[in-house]
This record gives structure tokens, sequence and C-alpha cells, in this order.
């Protein structure tokens, strides 16, 4: 669907409604935070709301509305209309993302998705299309009250009668009936920990993408009575939960990327627009890990990256994976930071401006870190000027602050609140007293 023009979009919509007795369909769009929002309308209102958009109240949409600011409109985007196949077939139920627009009908500026279609425009008008595909990580858990696992299985196992990889299993076939292509699923590192990794596309496709999987893995895994997880680091001692970005630009039907030259085949402007994102990479965290919890899964020991490095190894910020000849159309540049509670259309819309300011200013790469970063002490680390990434949710919004890439890249509507609500988190954890504070310090003070 996402190559139709939007005419043979609506004309594909009507006849799926029509031939899947759709009676409902839901308007999906996100708050500033990821968090996935939106309401039902009849099928008897579809017309309408493709031509002229559904009015809804925006004051009740977290870093929407400002004061006097209540009134948007979704209007709905018809290539993403897929049926939900876990409602009944009988009155069946579809859903659509919408752009949420002024009442004038100008694309609203706190908008997520307006914010990376933005960015994509000035990729576009540099002659460029991002492409990306995504890993995610994600835990099943006997329900929400705590960490219960349901599975003991390590990298790869194959499990025979475990909730978890007939979870999985279904949740591939559910995203496969929605149009999202699926290109490998398997149990993660930890127990109860499993990892779904989709088909690369365009950064926007993917972007919903990553929206409609949390909801197919959270409601399927509500259906069997478990509770599925996209928290960071719900375990201490195992590895947390990342979402890794394979990144990609293309030129007309060929990868700028690639080169035979380079190294690890890599072409100048691919070195220039890592480099962009490694120069960035403190200022960019916030928005790639945006909680409280992302940053106690960035740490030693659990191969989640704590240094702004690159190579082709699994332990480093940016990883090049292996060359094949015949194949330079793969050459691609794979971000590991991120998780997956972010908000994909901020966090890509940030990766993406990060690497067109490292093309356009022509940003030098640093030499690859060949040896393990971590071995080294911090005097041989400043030497070499690797930095590391923020440790903490306080840190990401100091970098953020201190750099001008991020306001600009999501405007000052999205930032400021964004900004304002992590500041408000970040109070809200420090003057918590935790459990671990109730452990250590009560029997002894």
């Amino acid at each position: 669907m996402a190559t139709k023009d939007n005419s043979e979009a609506r004309d594909f919509v009507f006849h799926t409604v029509k031939e899947n007795d759709v009676k409902f369909i839901r308007l999906w769009f996100t708050d500033i935070l990821g968090n996935l929002k939106g309401f039902a309308i009849t099928v008897e209102e579809l017309r309408e709301a493709l031509e002229r958009g559904k009015l809804f109240d925006g004051a009740a949409i977290e870093g929407y509305a400002r004061h006097g600011e209540s009134d948007m409109i979704a209007m709905p985007d018809p290539t993403t209309f897929t049926l939900l196949p876990w409602r009944p077939k009988q009155n069946a139920v579809a859903k659509m993302f919408c752009d949420v627009l002024t009442p004038e009908g100008a694309p609203f500026e706190g908008d997520p998705r307006q914010v990376l279609k933005r960015t994509l425009k000035r990729a576009s008008d540099l002659g460029f299309t991002y492409y990306t595909g995504v890993e995610l990580e994600y835990f099943y858990f006997k329900d929400s009250a705590g960490t219960q696992i349901v599975d003991q299985g390590g990298y790869f196992d194959q499990i025979s009668q475990e909730i978890g990889g007939d979870l999985r299993r279904d949740t591939v076939l559910t995203l496969e009936q929605m149009g999202i292509s699926v290109e490998y699923s398997h149990h993660e590192g930890a127990p109860s920990q499993h990892e779904i990794d989709l088909r690369y596309g365009d950064a926007l496709t993917i972007a919903d993408s990553i929206i409609t999987f949390k909801a197919v893995v959270k409601e399927l895994a509500t259906r069997q009575g478990v509770y599925a997880t996209f928290m960071p680091k719900p375990i201490f001692g195992v590895n947390g939960s990342g979402m890794h970005f394979q990144q990609s630009l293309f030129k007309g039907e060929g990868n700028a990327f690639a080169s035979k030259k380079g190294p690890y085949h890599l072409s100048d402007l691919a070195q220039n627009f890592l480099a962009g994102q490694l120069s960035h990479a403190q200022e960019i965290t916030i928005v790639t890990n945006q909680w409280v919890n992302s940053f106690k899964r960035l740490i030693p020991g659990f191969e989640a990256p704590i240094y702004v490095t690159w190579s082709r190894g699994r332990a480093d910020l940016a990883r090049i994976p292996a060359y094949r000849p015949g194949r330079e159309d793969a050459t691609r540049i794979e971000y590991r930071a991120p998780d997956a509670a972010c908000n994909p259309y901020l966090a890509l819309s940030a990766l993406l401006a990060a690497g067109l300011e490292g093309i356009e200013k022509n940003t030098q790469l640093p030499p690859p870190m060949e040896e393990d970063v971590a071995v080294l002490s911090n005097a041989e680390r400043a030497k070499r000027g690797i930095k590391g990434l923020p440790r903490s949710l306080r840190e990401a919004i100091e970098a953020a602050e201190q750099g001008a890439l991020l306001r600009k890249t999501l405007g000052d509507h999205v930032y400021e609140s964004f900004i304002e609500n992590k500041r408000l988190e970040w109070e809200q954890y420090r003057t918590q007293v935790h459990d671990y504070e109730i452990k250590r310090y009560l029997p002894v003070l």
C-alpha cells in the first residue's frame, strides 16, 4: 500500500471495508512520548474522515495542546489501512495512522509523525531516501505486577511447549497478516526475552510498523494471560531490551552507503553520515533512550553500548555488518543504543538529522575501535577522545540542552514539551525512596 497514491489507497480502503464487513475504524496517532492514542469511528463516517479528517480534543494528549489549543484534526493516512486480525470477522475492526492537523488544516507542529515527515523531506530534497530495518527485543512475564518469567531460554534456544515461543510465532503471523514483513525471530539472551526483526523499509513506514508491532505483541500476550513489556531493563543482572536500527541512504535505486574501496566498504558519504551520528550521539540520547530506566540498560557487561565508538563488533554504539560481495545494496550502519520504549518518530528524526549534518559538514569519521573499549582506562579513553553516552536521564537532558541539533530537528514545540516532561520524570525519580535504599540503609542506619 505504501507505493500507492492517495486516490488508489482510498479506493483500496473502501473495497477492503466492503469485502471484510468492517464496522469500526480506529484512528491512531501517538503523543510526544510515543504512547499509542486514538479513537474509533464507524464505517458510516469513513468517507468524511478521509476527506476532511475528524476533530478531537488535543488537550488530553501529552505534549499536544497549549493554552487555548484544544481542537485538533486527525487526518487518516489511507496507505496505513489494515484490518486488526485479532478482532471479530463480523463487524470487523481496522486501523489507520493519522497525521495531526490544526483546525485550519495545517500540519500540527506537536505531532511526532509530522516531525519525522519534515526530516524525511529534508533528506528527499537532497536526493536521498532513508531506509531502516529494526531489531526489537522485549520480555514476557506472568503479569504486570512483577517480573516472573515464563521460560528459561537463552540465545536462539528452541524451547518446546513454552508459551513465549508460541506467542512469538503468533506475533509474526499476525504482523504479516497486517502487511509488516518479518525477517527473523528468535529467543534472546535473557530468560523470557525475545526478539523479532522487521524487514527494512522507508523510515516512516518502519516508525508506523514499530507502533503497530508493540500493540500486536501486547495484545496477543494479554489474550494468552501473560504480560509483554518493552521496559528497557526490567530485571537486574541480565541483558536489557534494545531496539537496533539498520540504516542506509539510497539515491534512486542505488545504495549511497556502498563502496568497494572505503573502510568496511563504506562510501565517503556513509562515513560522513556515521560521523555526524557519533558527533551528536550524546545530544540525541534523550530521544533514543528517553526513560529513567533506559540508563539501567546502558551499563558495562550486558552488550549494550556505553561509549561513542564504531566497528564491526557488537559492543560499540555503531556496528558495520559484514560486507557481502554482490549484495552492495545491503550495506548499512547499525545504531545500537535505542530501546523500543522510545518514540520511534522522534528517534529516527534525530538519527537522520545527525547523519545529514555529518554529510553537509563533511564531518570526518574517527578510526574504528579494533579492541574492547571497556578494558581501556579512563585516561586511555580520554587520550583517544572517546566519549561516553549519558549515564542517567539527567545527563541526557543536559546533553540535549547543550546542543542545537535536537531543537532544530524536533521544533520548539516538541522539544520544549519533551524536555519539560523528562525534567519532571527525573525529579519524580530523584525524590523517591527506592527499595535498594531501604534494604541497604534501614538495617544499619
